[in-house]
C-alpha cells in the first residue's frame, strides 16, 4: 500500500488534472437525469401486478377503461348553479366527440356531481363536479397535465368565489417532479454551505472545506452524469426522486472520507512529517479503511438489484454508482490534494495536537505515548460495558416499540404542499364527495356468458356496497343511459361484468388499502353469497395496485434484507479477517435502523411505502460504513497495544472524525426535507435520525463497549487481535 501511495502522491498534479477535466468533459457532453427524461410512472409500481392486469382486461372487455389519473375539479362552498353543472355535462361531451378545439388528445371525459346521490358518497349538495379525463395511450404526462389544466383555465366558467382546478395522480406526479427540480439547486447550495461550516469548524481553516467542496463537486458532477446517460441508453426508467437523495448521500459519504483523510493529515504534520511523508503515510493507512467502507455502501446498495419495483432496481445500482465514483475520487483525488497543499490546507491554524489539560492529567503514561484523545463516554463505555450495552439495548428497544404503529401508504397528492393545484383541487372534492371519488376502485368479474346473470350480479353489488369503507357501487344493478356506451358495467360479449366502488377514505391511504384487503379477501365468499362462485374477480385502480405494492415490497424486503446484510458482513469479515465482530456490528447497524423507523413511525404514523426500504439499505449500509473506520483504527492499535488499551485508544481517536463525519452526513440528509413533499421529509427525519443515533450512540459507545466484552474472540479465527501482551511500543498517531 506503500508503494501505491508514493506512486499516488508522485503522480499528485497529473490526478488532479485528469479529475478536472473529467468533470467539466461530463458537464458538458453529458445529460442531466432531468435532460434525459427517463422519470416514470411505471418505475414506482410493479408491471406484472394484478390490478394492472383488472385493468387490462376491463379495458379489452368493455372497449373503454373506466379509471381515469387526471381529473378536474369545480367546488363552490356555496353551491353550484344548473347553468354550472350542466355546463360541465356539455365540456364532458363535447371532449368526448372531439368537439372542443386542440383537445384531441383527450378522448373522453365523464363528469360526476354530487348533486345525487347521499351520504356517505356526498358529503354535500349541488357544490362540486368531477370530471374524468381519459387520454389516448400515446399522450405523455406533460401534455395530459398542460390539456387538463387548459381545460380549467379557458372552459370552465364556474362565479367566484370557487376551486377550479386539476388532481389526480398524474398531475400529482408532475407537480412532485417540478418540485424536485425548483428545490433542487437550494439543496445544493444548503448542503455546500453545510459542509464547509462544518468542516471549516472542525479545522478551523479555509483550504479542508475547500478541498471537500472540491472533491464532492468532482464526484457529483461525473455520477450524476454518467447515470442519467445509462439510463437514457439503456431504455431504464431513473426517477426524478433519484437525484436529492444521490445528491445528499455524495456530499455526505466524499465529505466523511475527506475528513477522514484530513484529519490523520494533519496529525502526521504535527508530528513533524514534512508534507510528502504525510501524505503518503496517510495514504497508505487510510486507503484500506476508506475503500473497505465504500466498498460496503456499494454492495449493501447493489442488492436491490433483486427488487421487485423497477424503482427499487434502479434506485440501488444508481447510488451505488454514485459511491463507486465518490469512493475513487476520495481515494485519489483528495490524497493529491493533500501532497500538493499540505500545511496551507490548515491555515491559519498550524497543524498540532489537539489535547485538554484536564484530558493530559487524566492520561495514563501508556496512553501518553500514543496521545490520544479520550472522551468520557469512551472511558466509561470501556471501563463498564456491560452497563453500556443494556442501556444502549433499552434505548434501542424504546425506539422499536414504534414499529408497532407502523402503516404503509402512498400519499401522493396529500404529500404535495398544501399550495399546490394538485392538493387543492383534492381537498375541494373531499368537501362535496367521499376521497374515494378521486380515485375509484374496478372490479372486474369474468366468465363466459355471466352478464345473463343479472339478479345474481345485483345481489353481488349489494353485498359489496355493505362492506366496511365503502361510500357507493355502481355497477349492473343500474341500467345504463340509453344509447351511451360510456360507463356500460356489461360488456358487450357477454362474459364479463364491472362494478364501479368509491371508498370512504383517502384511496392512497393506510385505511382505504386495508378496507380494499378486506374486501378482497372476503370476495371468494361474497361471491357465494351472491349466486356466482368460480368466477375470476380482480379489482383494478390506485387502491389495489398501491396495496399490492406495498405488499410486493415488504416481499422485497424481506428477501433483500438478508442479502444486504449477507453483503456487508461479507465485506466487514474479509477486511477485518473475522467472523465474530462483523456479527455483532450487523446486528448493531440493524438495530439502528430499527429504531430511527420507529420514532419515524410514531412521528408520521404513515409512511410512504418505498421510504422505509430506501432508509434500511441507506442506514444499515453508512452505518456500516463507520463501522469500517472505527473498527479498522481499533485493529491497527491492537498490533502495537494490548487489546483493553487499543479499544479506548482508537475509539477516542476516532470518535471526533465519527461525530462530526455523522453530524454532516445527518445534516446532509435532512436538508432533502427542503422538497415540500411528504415522502422526502419522511426520508429526511429517518435518516437524520439514524445517522445521529449511529455517530453519538452506536460506534461512540456501544461498539466500543462490545469490542470490550468479545475482547480477542472478536477477531475470531484470524489473530489480529493478538497483538503485544506487555508494554506496548509507542502507536502511530
Amino acid at each position: 500500500m506503500t508503494l501505491i501511495a508514493r506512486g499516488l502522491c508522485r503522480l499528485r498534479w497529473l490526478v488532479l488534472a485528469a479529475w478536472v477535466a473529467g468533470a467539466v468533459l461530463a458537464t458538458t457532453c453529458l445529460p442531466t437525469i432531468e435532460q434525459a427524461n427517463t422519470g416514470a410512472v411505471g418505475a414506482m409500481v410493479p408491471q406484472d401486478a394484478d390490478a394492472i392486469k383488472a385493468e387490462k382486461i376491463s379495458k379489452t372487455q368493455f372497449g373503454f377503461p373506466l379509471l381515469s389519473r387526471t381529473l378536474l375539479v369545480e367546488h363552490r362552498a356555496d353551491g353550484l348553479s344548473l347553468e354550472e353543472q350542466a355546463g360541465a355535462v356539455r365540456l364532458a361531451a363535447a371532449l368526448t366527440r372531439h368537439a372542443v378545439p386542440g383537445f384531441r388528445d383527450v378522448a373522453a371525459a365523464l363528469p360526476v356531481s354530487n348533486a345525487v346521490g347521499g351520504a356517505p358518497f356526498a358529503r354535500q349538495r349541488s357544490t362540486t363536479v368531477v370530471t374524468y379525463l381519459f387520454f389516448r395511450p400515446d399522450v405523455g404526462i406533460s401534455r395530459r397535465v398542460e390539456a387538463a389544466q387548459g381545460l380549467a383555465e379557458h372552459h370552465v366558467h364556474v362565479r367566484e368565489p370557487a376551486v377550479v382546478g386539476v388532481t389526480g395522480q398524474v398531475p400529482a406526479l408532475r407537480a412532485q417532479q417540478q418540485l424536485i427540480i425548483g428545490r433542487l439547486p437550494l439543496i445544493e447550495l444548503a448542503t455546500v454551505l453545510l459542509v464547509a461550516l462544518a468542516v471549516g469548524l472542525r479545522f478551523q481553516a479555509l483550504g479542508a472545506p475547500a478541498l471537500t467542496l472540491g472533491a464532492v463537486a468532482i464526484a457529483y458532477l461525473v455520477s450524476s452524469r454518467v447515470v442519467a446517460l445509462v439510463g437514457e441508453k439503456l431504455d431504464v426508467a431513473v426517477p426524478q426522486e433519484v437525484e436529492p437523495i444521490l445528491v445528499v448521500l455524495l456530499f455526505g459519504v466524499v465529505t466523511d472520507y475527506s475528513i477522514f483523510y484530513l484529519e490523520r493529515f494533519r496529525a502526521l504534520l504535527a508530528e513533524g512529517a514534512d508534507r510528502r511523508q504525510a501524505a503518503v503515510a496517510a495514504t497508505a493507512q487510510l486507503t484500506p479503511i476508506v475503500a473497505a467502507a465504500g466498498i460496503t455502501v456499494i454492495a449493501a446498495t447493489v442488492t436491490l438489484l433483486a427488487a421487485h419495483l423497477q424503482f427499487l432496481r434502479v434506485f440501488g445500482p444508481g447510488l451505488a454508482f454514485a459511491v463507486l465514483v465518490g469512493l475513487v475520487v476520495a481515494l485519489t483525488f483528495v490524497p493529491a490534494c493533500l501532497a500538493i497543499f499540505g500545511r496551507a490546507l490548515y491555515w491559519p491554524r498550524r497543524p498540532a495536537v489537539e489535547l485538554s489539560a484536564q484530558e493530559a492529567a487524566e492520561e495514563t503514561p501508556t496512553e501518553r505515548v500514543g496521545r490520544p484523545r479520550r472522551s468520557r463516554a469512551v472511558r466509561f463505555a470501556c471501563r463498564r460495558p456491560w452497563v453500556t450495552i443494556a442501556a444502549c439495548g433499552l434505548l434501542l428497544a424504546a425506539c422499536c416499540a414504534g414499529l408497532l404503529r407502523l402503516h404503509l401508504a402512498n400519499p401522493a397528492i396529500r404529500g404535495l404542499p398544501s399550495g399546490s393545484e394538485p392538493r387543492q383541487a383534492y381537498e375541494a372534492a373531499a368537501r362535496g364527495f367521499a376521497p374515494g371519488i378521486l380515485s375509484p376502485t374496478v372490479l372486474v368479474v369474468s366468465a363466459p356468458g355471466i352478464t345473463s346473470r343479472r339478479g345474481a350480479l345485483a345481489r353481488l353489488q349489494r353485498l359489496l356496497a355493505r362492506q366496511r369503507g365503502v361510500a357507493l357501487v355502481l355497477g349492473p344493478g343500474q341500467q345504463p343511459v340509453p344509447g351511451v356506451r360510456f360507463g356500460a358495467t356489461l360488456s358487450g360479449t357477454g362474459d364479463a361484468a364491472r362494478y364501479f366502488v368509491v371508498l370512504r377514505e383517502d384511496p392512497l391511504g393506510a385505511r382505504a388499502i386495508e378496507d380494499l384487503r378486506r374486501m378482497r379477501s372476503r370476495l371468494p365468499r361474497l361471491l357465494e353469497r351472491a349466486g356466482i362462485a368460480g368466477v375470476d374477480a380482480m379489482f383494478a385502480g390506485d387502491t389495489a395496485l398501491t396495496a399490492e405494492t406495498i405488499d410486493k415490497t415488504i416481499a422485497d424486503l424481506g428477501r433483500i434484507a438478508p442479502l444486504t446484510l449477507a453483503a456487508i458482513f461479507l465485506v466487514l469479515a474479509i477486511f477485518l479477517r473475522a467472523l465474530v465482530a462483523p456479527l455483532y456490528l450487523v446486528a448493531a447497524s440493524a438495530l439502528t435502523f430499527a429504531a430511527a423507523l420507529g420514532i419515524g413511525a410514531l412521528i408520521f404514523g404513515e409512511l410512504t411505502y418505498y421510504v422505509p426500504f430506501a432508509s434500511a439499505v441507506l442506514l444499515v449500509s453508512l452505518g456500516s460504513d463507520y463501522n469500517v473506520f472505527l473498527i479498522g483504527r481499533i485493529w491497527q492499535e491492537a498490533a502495537v497495544r494490548p487489546l483493553h488499551e487499543a479499544v479506548p485508544v482508537a475509539s477516542a481517536r476516532a470518535a471526533k472524525a465519527i461525530t462530526v463525519a455523522g453530524l454532516v452526513l445527518a445534516g446532509s440528509f435532512a436538508l432533502i426535507a427542503l422538497i415540500p413533499v411528504r415522502a422526502f421529509t419522511e426520508l429526511a427525519v429517518i435518516m437524520a435520525i439514524g445517522l445521529l443515533l449511529d455517530a453519538l450512540v452506536i460506534r461512540t459507545v456501544l461498539v466500543p463497549a462490545l469490542v470490550t466484552v468479545f475482547g480477542r474472540a472478536s477477531g475470531w479465527p484470524g489473530r489480529r487481535l493478538h497483538g503485544p501482551a506487555s508494554e506496548p511500543v509507542p502507536a502511530a498517531r
